[in-house]
């Protein structure tokens, strides 16, 4: 038998963000990493023009968000038709459809800022 019969090399376990971080580092192709890393955030993100369609995105109907509220069906139909809202009823309605960490982005001098909605639950 040859000596890597006897002796296979032995290869180690690298987290793949570990792999990642020392191509972005390598200056040849550090460029590219970044714009795959750009080009999956913006696949990864679905946008909308209303509330209607994040409910929409989640396969839910007027009737399924109104029971996760507790209201009436026509009661979501006025908050989707609604050109302004409570940060708080906003935040109910995003959990009633099945968002999670809800939180609104804004940019600010190139600068991207996030607002948690979970702060603004209904104090008990």
């Amino acid at each position: 038998m040859s000596d890597l019969q006897d002796n296979p090399p032995r290869r180690t376990f690298r987290r793949g963000n570990e792999r990642i971080a020392q191509l972005a580092a390598d200056p040849v192709i550090a460029d590219e990493v970044k714009q795959v890393r750009a080009e999956i955030a913006a696949l990864d993100r679905v946008y909308v023009q209303t509330l209607a369609e994040i409910r929409k995105a989640g396969e839910l109907t007027q009737n399924d968000v109104a029971a996760a509220l507790g209201v009436e069906q026509a009661a979501v139909s006025k908050i989707e038709r609604r050109h302004d809202l409570l940060l708080s009823t906003l935040r109910e309605y995003l959990a009633a459809t099945g968002a999670q960490h809800p939180r609104i982005v804004v940019e600010k001098d190139g600068v991207e800022v996030s607002l948690d909605l979970d702060t603004f639950t209904a104090k008990a």
